[in-house]
């Protein structure tokens, strides 16, 4: 019988150094997509999966995303006086209670598989996921939602996957296709980074993941890979040696790598055009920016 996954790992422990000078002082996971942190996204999304427990790998200088969670009592008063009930709503959604939420620090960046691997004593023996808050997914199901639910039929371990054009194939973790039933795929291998010419696929491995206890006893004998860390990607092939199951979801939704600057001002303007009280007046803009710069040329 397999386990219902409720908890999940989220790595916030990076600088954020493509985003200075901002993130000097405001951790990247906090900065907004129009009303809204990253962070808020992600944990949204782990929510409507069915996840209970959440666990947060930090690092030095990441207390404003702590607090962001806590509860504001001030705030919440002034509001409740003001009779704003529609924000006073929207600022209890942001809360989380009591025993929900963990930190944890990783004390040096020595990669995404170490970073999970720090959260090993507070998964234990239970299949979990792990959410990257720099990949955003605008999506009528959630990502994460899509895959508990084709997870309950296969089990193993399961990453979200996308087509990605050949020559950006270098910039991720890329499947090696066993056998392709549609939106699942069986995996027979994985290759962190390949040259363009050496990709197995073009199905590119994005930010979620559902993971079996196996993966982190695999994390436990890891030593550094592409880049000089510990890639979680090595970790998930280990799997495939050991024949057991690994699948990938081609999820359906529009994934924003909000971890670059222009993924962030798409998924700002994208987001933006999908909010009513705002999309007409942006759509207006954007129509008048193109005009002038069709004008200049």
């Amino acid at each position: 019988m397999k386990r219902r996954v409720t908890k999940a790992i989220f790595p916030v422990a990076g600088l954020g150094t493509r985003f200075l000078p901002a993130t000097k002082s405001v951790p990247k996971e906090i900065m907004t997509l129009v009303d809204r942190p990253l962070i808020q996204y992600a944990i949204d999304e782990a929510r409507a999966a069915g996840i209970k427990e959440f666990i947060f790998v930090t690092s030095r200088g990441k207390s404003a995303l702590e607090d962001y969670f806590d509860h504001a009592p001030e705030l919440e008063a002034s509001l409740r006086k003001k009779g704003k009930t529609e924000l006073l709503e929207t600022l209890k959604s942001t809360n989380m209670e009591s025993g929900a939420i963990a930190y944890i620090r990783q004390h040096k960046a020595l990669g995404l598989g170490h970073a999970v691997w720090c959260a090993r004593r507070l998964i234990a023996d239970e299949p979990f996921a792990v959410i990257l808050p720099d990949d955003v997914i605008a999506a009528e199901k959630p990502c994460l939602q899509q895959m508990t639910e084709a997870y309950e039929d296969t089990g193993g371990c399961m990453v979200a996957a996308m087509e990605v054009p050949p020559e950006k194939a270098s910039a991720y973790g890329v499947l090696d296709v066993k056998e392709d039933m549609g939106s699942l795929v069986a995996v027979k291998g994985m290759v962190e980074k390949p040259k363009a010419d050496e990709a197995p696929s073009n199905l590119a491995v994005i930010g979620r993941y559902i993971l079996t206890p196996d993966v982190l006893k695999n994390l436990n004998r890891m030593k550094s890979g592409s880049g000089g860390e510990i890639q979680l990607t090595d970790a998930i092939a280990d799997e495939l040696s050991a024949e057991r199951n690994v699948y990938g979801l081609r999820f359906r939704g529009q994934r924003f790598d909000c971890g670059s600057k222009a993924g962030f001002l798409q998924a700002t303007v994208a987001f933006g055009l999908a909010r009513d009280e705002l999309k007409t007046e942006l759509s207006e803009y954007l129509e008048q920016m193109v005009a002038q710069q069709k004008a200049a040329q």
